[in-house]
């Protein structure tokens, strides 16, 4: 019962402290994944077999944690060290793609593509963004989206905010389209062990048909205004050259090769076995090698502080679990819905969406924790309380 008390204390400071936004949210998540493990596990517990548990470093050299033959299982718990390094490795991969002008090039493509028009370049950016957000991390995407976005805004004389802003819902639809868009997919996959054509049967289906309900809304809503500002017609040779966006031709052809093989490796992983956290060893390793001398630099861009904050917060949620506090509310879920699986699910999703809207102002990693809790609880709900 002390166990479970000061997890539960800890987890709730930890939120706290994050909502409060005083601390960097990795020094909050780090020091309430140590105070679990010394508080929790050592002075609670006296369970050292809970804190190798939790730390989970064994599983990164086993077999299925690179490989996985067959229908992929659900992951044991403590810290996803496979989440933990495919977003390393996807890191490393944008930085690589950026340094060589990538995501510029792209832009500045498809912008020549339609003659420099505002309207279509305003639809295409839309889907751009969501295409791309299923593979990269919505956040990076909008980050280079919206440079070209002011950039273009600039030289068509366009007010950019309209479409940034729809760029940003796209990007927000697409990275909840596939398992490897966002973090929350990510974890959600390889906790539970579902693959990319689960999410794309599902979520992807849902994003999918809702890109198309905000394509037209913001279209209606922002084609007038859009119009307006179009401003004097500029020469076709007054704009710059996608070609001159490249940096440099070889790291742009390795790198995009590198995406390309990603990107193949995500959509065929439940085929060839390939779990994430190879692929994402892979593209790292692949980025670096060939980066060359310049390999420091690309890892000096990598967010470690994302990663560390994801480190602490796996320990947190590994000292509720490892304390039964997570089978506990489960349970609880599990006899409010009477065991009817529609209900749990209505349940998880008001309480993931409540907690996001109050956390929104941090950061979407903190949901990432929570959406890991409540897709633990309604297998575990279902599992001990289903009639089925």
């Amino acid at each position: 019962m002390i166990a479970q008390i000061l997890a539960v204390a800890i987890f709730l400071l930890m939120f706290i402290l994050i909502i409060m936004d005083k601390i960097e949210r990795y020094k909050i998540t780090l020091a309430c994944g140590l105070a679990t493990l010394a508080l929790v596990f050592g002075l609670a517990m006296h369970d050292m077999g809970a804190i190798m548990e939790t730390l989970n470093v064994r599983h990164i050299f086993t077999i299925s944690f690179w490989y996985e033959a067959g229908q992929a299982k659900e992951s044991t718990g403590g810290i996803n060290w496979a989440t933990i390094l495919f977003i390393a490795g996807m890191m490393i991969m944008v930085e690589g793609m950026a340094k060589a002008g990538f995501f510029r090039w792209l832009c500045m493509t498809i912008a020549k593509a339609v003659h420099y028009q505002v309207i279509p370049i305003f639809i295409t950016f839309m889907v751009m963004s969501f295409v791309l957000a299923m593979f990269i991390d919505s956040i990076t995407v909008i980050l280079f989206l919206a440079a070209v976005t002011l950039e273009l805004a600039q030289l068509l004389k366009f007010n950019p905010v309209p479409m940034v802003l729809s760029e940003i819902f796209c990007a927000n639809l697409g990275g909840s389209a596939t398992m490897c868009g966002d973090p929350p997919n990510i974890i959600v996959g390889t906790s539970l062990g579902f693959s990319f054509a689960d999410f794309v049967m599902n979520t992807g289906l849902i994003a999918g048909i809702s890109l198309i309900a905000v394509v037209v809304y913001f279209y209606l809503v922002f084609r007038k205004e859009l119009s307006r500002t179009t401003g004097e017609p500029v020469s076709m040779d007054a704009m710059p050259k996608p070609s001159e966006a490249i940096t440099n031709r070889k790291d742009f052809a390795v790198s995009t090769v590198i995406f390309l093989a990603a990107v193949a490796m995500l959509v065929t992983h439940a085929q060839t076995g390939l779990t994430v956290a190879f692929i994402g060893t892979v593209i790292a390793t692949a980025t670096l090698l060939a980066a060359g001398r310049k390999a420091p630099e690309v890892l000096k861009c990598v967010d470690y502080k994302t990663l560390l904050f994801f480190v602490g917060l796996f320990i947190v949620v590994g000292g509720l679990e490892q304390t039964g506090v997570l089978e506990v509310i489960a349970r609880l879920i599990g006899k409010v819905s009477g065991g009817n699986a529609m209900v749990m699910v209505a349940i998880i999703v008001w309480i993931s969406g409540i907690s996001s809207a109050v956390l929104k102002k941090n950061t979407y990693s903190c949901y990432n924790g929570d959406s890991f809790i409540g897709e633990y609880c309604v297998q575990e709900a279902l599992r001990k309380e289903s009639p089925l």
